[in-house]
């Protein structure tokens, strides 16, 4: 507890914070779409860009296992959690894609780092800046290009409708708006990094404290943003939000274990993508939701559940593995 509780104190107090300030009218609705521009165009882009460039070479190579066991983890959750949610809830498009997001991305950005830093040491950052990559460059364009389509067919997303899809047209104006989702700074910024880093390309050293002048104030923006946007919902629990709990902070890092085990992961390797696997839900959906013009009651209780959850089944973990 000693070190899951300063990790996930501080989340829920900036969270606080976001809530009580929306609740009491401090900042305005009208306000939260322009600070949500400065987190995911600028302060996390920024942050992401300067991890991942600064990674050796060699130490991003070393990752590949890491890498693998996340990004196959969370691609695994992510369609069948949005089958779920689109085939047999029958939500809509842009419902059943924040929430596939908030499900199968953990919070590596806000919690991930604080606990891996405080756990095993600040040289421990560069699993962490992986994780956080992983998470931008793989389940969150899929879920921007299909909010792109929730926007672009707005009927597409009524589940009761009965008229026929073109499958064809669907999969071509969803490869283009893939496409179009590598453009976005939360994206593109690092898949740059991991670029720069392979290449063995450093940043000026001026460019490098730009970045993180810049980045490090995206993970507490993000938060107070989160909460800002909370505090205009409605937060329930229910059944789709108690699955989705015990998905995130008990199936994914059991699943993660599995995949790491068959790719004969070393034991590090293998003890840290459980953990990460392991971290509550994070707030990427919501705020790439906003960020469209989209909100889900659901994904903002699943991020409050599952990190007052994890708060136990992170103690049993770190006990597992570290003990």
């Amino acid at each position: 507890m000693a070190v899951i509780l300063p990790a996930l104190v501080p989340i829920f107090f900036v969270l606080l914070l976001g809530f009580t300030a929306g609740k009491r009218g401090v900042v305005k609705s009208a306000h939260v779409g322009g600070l949500n521009t400065v987190v995911m165009s600028y302060a996390l882009p920024a942050s992401l860009l300067a991890a991942t460039a600064a990674t050796p070479r060699a130490s991003m190579l070393e990752q590949w296992p890491l890498l693998v066991t996340l990004v196959v983890a969370m691609m695994l959750i992510y369609p069948l959690w949005y089958l779920l949610q689109r085939r047999v809830l029958r939500r809509s498009v842009s419902e059943s894609a924040m929430q596939s997001l908030t499900v199968a991305q953990p919070s590596y950005a806000a919690a991930g780092l604080p606990i891996v830093t405080e756990l095993l040491g600040p040289h421990h950052i560069v699993p962490a800046a992986v994780a956080i990559a992983a998470g931008s460059l793989f389940p969150s364009p899929i879920t921007l290009a299909l909010f792109e389509l929730a926007k672009a067919a707005p009927t597409a997303n009524s589940a009761s409708s009965g008229a026929p899809t073109d499958r064809t047209g669907n999969a071509a104006r969803f490869a283009a708006a893939f496409a179009r989702a590598f453009l976005k700074p939360v994206v593109l910024a690092p898949a740059a990094g991991i670029l720069i880093s392979l290449v063995g390309w450093r940043l000026p050293t001026l460019a490098t404290v730009a970045l993180r002048e810049m980045g490090q104030v995206a993970g507490a923006l993000a938060l107070f943003v989160t909460g800002l946007i909370l505090s205009m919902q409605r937060l329930r629990l229910n059944g789709n939000v108690l699955l989705a709990t015990v998905v995130v902070t008990v199936i994914q890092p059991l699943l993660a274990f599995a995949i790491a085990n068959a790719l004969g992961a070393a034991p590090d390797v293998l003890k840290m993508s459980v953990l990460l696997a392991a971290l509550p839900s994070g707030f990427f959906g919501i705020l790439l939701g906003a960020n469209a013009g989209f909100s889900s009651e659901d994904s903002g209780a699943i991020v409050i559940a599952s990190t007052v959850v994890c708060a136990g089944t992170l103690a049993l973990i770190i006990g597992w593995l570290y003990g």
